[in-house]
């Protein structure tokens, strides 16, 4: 592009999924394709390499508990196409992975409504240590009735409870990562046979309208303390929830205006919560399938469409609406109430009256994000669109036909984005938080977590909003070992 104006630089997160089918669906059929070697060591370790090489930011890893049986009532299709399921853990992987790179970050999906947060608190903790500051957490709530059912739930909360619940959730993580260790209670002191100062570590005690956590945080200060915080939610009790929380959102609008939009207001929640516009990072989702040449990309897009699987991808979409789309005929106007699913997606679905043919249309690579087809210049050009007109920082990039996606990015897409200057040629030193914000390791002063740390007053007032909003009779402390409890 002749505009040569100086623009911040983009971010880059490869987005996948320990299972065969993530996003784009059918392609696991392409004869090309790995991704059903994902039971493998060596397929993550290789992935992480080729990322490394390419200087991604991240690899963010999704999961879901439960499976997608909205589609037709059941999960046959889900099956025959392996669409997120079968599934295993993303947690496993980040150790093999980071014992292969060294600059690589992770951001790991953990529901946090079906794992009590003392074990999760001690879970990334240990992720952060193994990976010396590279481990961020993507907070989800659910959206699948499966995933209760399974739990042994009658059903999920409402939608918007289930943030109420988080919110506690993230007030008790951060007593445990922030507030039990001080910075110098490790002593490491062989002489003295004191290994950490029993003054300087706190129990915390909590009691709340969810959780009641009494105990200290299992863990010794990690480099980050509190992982990065990733969130994905949009809607209106979604962005809030951000704004208090995330460091890094994650967002699937179906064009730049929408996605202007969603950051606009995104963005102006966090001023309305004490923080800069600037302290969330938002990642837009996207599909990209370069080649060296135009013809040379349509030729490989039209290979890929001919594998593609619309009907997976609108299975995968009615689990995100919570709406059985084989119900309808093809141009049949869809019933799109309000449900318990993701809320943000079926709000989108409904202002541009998707029926089923036009989502048929919609995932005709097997998935919800729009291609980016061209050459590494055609593709530069439309990612900086993405940056210039929707105040994007990044992008999660979706997998197509594995590895050949990825590599093909790093080969072709990545020396285009260096020779514009809108991507880094070298990573910084540091741990994730600090190679995306600039400004150390633990979270910034201005989040609300800081307010749980050693020596602060406890959060409070505008802080803390919905603990007044409900009423709730509650205490959160840390208290030490030698000192009576306080509150901090």
């Amino acid at each position: 592009m002749a505009n040569t104006r100086a623009r911040k630089r983009i971010l880059l997160n490869a987005f996948n999924m320990n299972c065969v089918g993530h996003i784009n669906h059918g392609l696991w059929t392409h004869p090309r394709d790995r991704s059903s070697d994902y039971r493998l060591l060596s397929y993550w370790t290789d992935l992480a390499r080729t990322l490394e090489r390419g200087l991604f930011d991240g690899l963010f890893l999704a999961d879901i508990v439960g499976v997608y049986d909205v589609y037709q009532r059941n999960v046959d299709v889900t099956l025959r196409e392996s669409i997120q399921l079968p599934v295993n853990d993303p947690t496993l992987l980040v150790p093999a992975m980071a014992a292969a790179t060294q600059h690589l970050g992770f951001g790991v999906t953990v529901n946090l409504t079906y794992e009590a947060p003392y074990l999760l608190a001690r879970r990334f903790s240990t992720l952060d240590h193994l990976t010396q500051g590279r481990i961020g957490w993507n907070i989800v709530t659910g959206y699948l009735d499966s995933a209760a059912r399974a739990m042994g739930q009658p059903a999920q909360l409402p939608h918007d409870e289930r943030y109420d619940r988080a919110d506690e959730y993230l007030e008790v993580l951060y007593q445990l990562w922030e507030g039990s260790w001080e910075n110098d209670a490790v002593r490491r002191d062989k002489a003295a046979r004191v290994y950490a100062d029993p003054a300087k570590v706190h129990r915390v005690e909590h009691t709340g309208r969810y959780y009641d956590v009494h105990g200290y945080h299992l863990a010794e200060p990690s480099p980050q303390r509190t992982p990065v915080l990733f969130q994905a939610g949009s809607s209106g009790r979604g962005q809030r929830f951000a704004a208090r929380h995330a460091e890094c959102v994650f967002i699937s609008p179906p064009n730049r205006e929408v996605g202007r939009e969603t950051v606009r207001a995104l963005r102006e929640q966090l001023v309305k919560a004490g923080r800069r516009p600037e302290d969330v990072k938002v990642f837009v989702g996207a599909a990209v399938v370069p080649g060296a040449t135009e013809a040379e990309a349509r030729e490989k897009h039209a290979d890929y469409l001919h594998y593609a699987s619309r009907e997976a991808g609108l299975a995968h979409f009615a689990a995100s609406t919570g709406i059985d789309y084989a119900q309808y005929d093809l141009d049949e106007p869809v019933d799109y109430s309000p449900g318990n699913a993701i809320e943000s997606a079926t709000r989108t679905a409904q202002a541009h009256g998707w029926t089923r043919r036009k989502l048929l249309d919609l995932f005709a690579l097997g998935g919800r994000y729009p291609a980016i087809v061209g050459t590494a210049d055609q593709v530069a050009d439309e990612l900086q669109k993405w940056v210039d007109e929707a105040d994007v920082d990044g992008f999660n990039l979706s997998r197509t036909v594995v590895p050949e996606s990825y590599e093909d990015f790093v080969d072709l897409v990545v020396p285009e984005l260096q020779n514009r200057g809108l991507y880094k040629t070298a990573y910084e030193a540091g741990t994730l938080r600090h190679k995306l914000f600039g400004e150390g390791d633990t979270l910034a002063a201005r989040h609300a977590g800081a307010a749980f740390r050693v020596g602060q007053p406890h959060a409070s007032g505008s802080e803390i909003p919905d603990r007044r909003e409900r009423g709730d009779a509650r205490v959160s402390a840390a208290t030490s070992t030698a000192a009576p409890a306080k509150s901090i």
